[in-house]
């Protein structure tokens, strides 16, 4: 593609699983944020949950400084607390909502236009249970958009529901693009600040294809990842919905995955919405492997996205 990729799309990095340890929300998150945001390639960084006000300060500040919008991501939340917005069990449910509930403020905080989630660890009940729980999982999500309707004051924060697998290793609800066109078709019809987030990540592990995933999602689909999954070898540390990097040995994804993925985004017209963020979003997500440096696989993300979009070009 001659046109360089920030016509259409800003790049973006999800911070806290290039660099883990900011899932436990503490203050030594301002390293690894300062070494991003200075760097160019990146437009948006995705952050999550800071403990410390005074450290969620400093962030913006960093952020306003280097030019950089913020997205949010509630699923380390979420995850590392066993929550699940489907649940039957309405106590269940409401601790979840809860819990989300404060990743909301925070993104509010950090200026955030749109937040990322997962529905729940653990949330496939069964085949039998199917039907109930995704009307759990809608009304969670329709309190959860309320609430930021009704936090808003000078814009309007998106929830983006990111689709994860069924059968692997989270073992979600949402799962099947299907699935999750469906609880999105019941929200929007309250809410216009819901939509989609798919990942190339969680592509193969759903036993889908980018062609099938992202076509399905299309018109609730407002946000994109792309990354990496190993599914073959269980033995294996990056088994798993565990986001190695592109073309590891035994892995689903390297560059002509990608030009895949970035070349329906451009048939299904992604690049052209009008979306929450500046101009629509593919985010890297990325994590190190035991020995391995974040330098090295960001250089990695580098060079597969300029090999993909060229290809895109000569598929055009």
């Amino acid at each position: 593609m001659d046109t360089p990729w920030n016509a259409y799309m800003q790049v973006g990095l999800v911070h806290f699983m290039m660099y883990p340890e900011a899932m436990a929300g503490n203050d030594d998150v301002l390293p690894s944020i300062e070494r991003l945001a200075a760097d160019p390639f990146f437009e948006v960084l995705e952050i999550t949950r800071i403990k410390n006000p005074q450290v969620r300060q400093k962030v913006r500040e960093i952020a306003d400084m280097a030019h950089i919008d913020l997205g949010f991501g509630a699923q380390p939340g979420v995850l590392m607390n066993k929550l699940n917005t489907a649940a039957l069990d309405e106590d269940a449910r409401r601790a979840a909502v809860a819990d989300i509930k404060g990743s909301i403020d925070q993104a509010y905080e950090h200026n955030c236009r749109l937040m990322a989630m997962i529905d729940g660890l653990e949330s496939w009940p069964g085949e039998a249970r199917r039907q109930q729980a995704l009307d759990q999982v809608t009304k969670s999500l329709d309190e959860l958009c309320a609430y930021a309707e009704e936090q808003a004051k000078d814009y309007l924060l998106t929830i983006s529901l990111e689709t994860f697998d069924r059968a692997i290793e989270k073992k979600s609800l949402l799962g099947p693009t299907r699935d999750a066109v469906e609880v999105a078709r019941r929200v929007r019809e309250r809410h216009a600040n819901f939509g989609l987030t798919i990942d190339l990540s969680h592509v193969p592990l759903l036993g889908e294809t980018s062609r099938e995933s992202l076509t399905l999602a299309q018109e609730y689909l407002i946000h994109t990842h792309i990354g990496n999954c190993q599914m073959r070898d269980p033995s294996l540390p990056s088994y798993g919905d565990k986001h190695p990097r592109f073309g590891a040995p035994g892995t689903e994804n390297d560059t002509a995955a990608l030009a895949e993925f970035l070349t329906v985004l451009m048939e299904i017209g992604y690049f052209k919405k009008e979306l929450p963020t500046r101009r629509p979003v593919v985010t890297f997500e990325v994590r190190p492997l035991p020995g391995e440096r974040q330098d090295l696989l960001i250089a990695n993300c580098r060079r597969v996205l300029e090999d993909a979009w060229a290809s895109v070009g000569r598929k055009s």
